[in-house]
């Protein structure tokens, strides 16, 4: 009786399998047959490549997940140029293409408004090759503060210029999928015109590092600057006060008494007057 009873419980657990398998594999049918044809990278494509016939392929998709700005015509996606890398596989859309027309190369992945603008770096000043396509640094720049007082022993500053610089490649590299430090010679920015400048007269007034910042965080430094006397917390000396030059004082004038007429009774005979200081004599003879 109990063997029987498990036999009848174990068919009917294989029917309700059976039974869901058949409709799981009708409602895929269902959902395959209804599909639209979407076009897909049928490689890697590396960002500012120019697409072309081999690189595109057309797959079926479900209808409730096509992609925004999804393509189904392959023949118009042949000579647009990508802004992102693409993976093998992964739905071209509008928004990951550079208007028509645009020529490939680094020049189309450059926003609307920016330029891109190449500095020297080194294996120190490239933040040790971690600096990659698609991070973010900010721009430090080692100079001589011209304010500073004539009697400072060290008029040298660190200052962060820019911020929150988009680095478009490395060397001729402008791959964003790669993680791997590179250590190159030059870095291309992603600045706008003004910070174009900017970073122009920075190079050529003092040294350049790069910062390596926090993709996500859009804060900004605000920071004064780094100055021997701040980093060594030491008390700027009092500025001593100019002596002011003496001036000349006149002596009031003094007066001179007129000399005295000493009243002498005349003689007969020759006289002879003599003033000797303030005494006048006169002598007869």
């Amino acid at each position: 009786m109990k063997g029987t009873r498990g036999l009848i419980m174990l068919l009917v657990a294989l029917l309700a399998g059976a039974a869901a398998v058949v409709m799981a594999s009708r409602w895929m049918q269902a959902q395959a047959k209804g599909g639209d044809r979407i076009a897909v990278a049928a490689t890697d494509v590396e960002i500012g490549a120019k697409l072309t016939p081999e690189m595109l392929r057309s797959v079926e998709w479900p209808p409730s997940s096509v992609p925004p700005g999804a393509f189904v015509d392959l023949a118009a996606l042949d000579g647009r140029v990508v802004k992102t890398s693409v993976a093998r596989g992964e739905p071209l859309i509008e928004a990951k293409l550079a208007p028509a027309g645009t020529k490939g190369g680094l020049s189309a992945v450059v926003s609307e408004g920016k330029r891109a603008m190449t500095v020297r770096v080194n294996d120190v000043v490239g933040v040790a090759g971690f600096a990659l396509p698609g991070n973010y640094v900010d721009i430090m720049v080692n100079t001589q503060n011209e304010r500073a007082r004539g009697g400072d022993k060290d008029n040298a500053i660190s200052k962060i210029v820019l911020e929150r610089i988009l680095v478009l490649a490395v060397a001729q590299e402008a791959d964003r999928d790669s993680t791997k430090p590179k250590v190159v010679n030059a870095v291309t920015l992603e600045v706008t015109p003004a910070q174009a400048e900017g970073l122009d007269l920075a190079r050529s007034v003092g040294t350049l590092s790069l910062v390596l910042r926090n993709q996500s965080d859009p804060k900004p430094g605000g920071t004064d600057g780094a100055t021997k006397t701040s980093l060594l917390n030491e008390e700027r000396e009092p500025a001593r006060p100019i002596a002011a030059a003496p001036v000349a004082v006149k002596a009031p004038p003094v007066a001179r008494a007129a000399p005295r007429a000493v009243a002498v009774a005349p003689r007969s005979g020759n006289c002879v007057e003599v003033i000797r200081g303030t005494v006048r004599t006169m002598d007869c003879f």
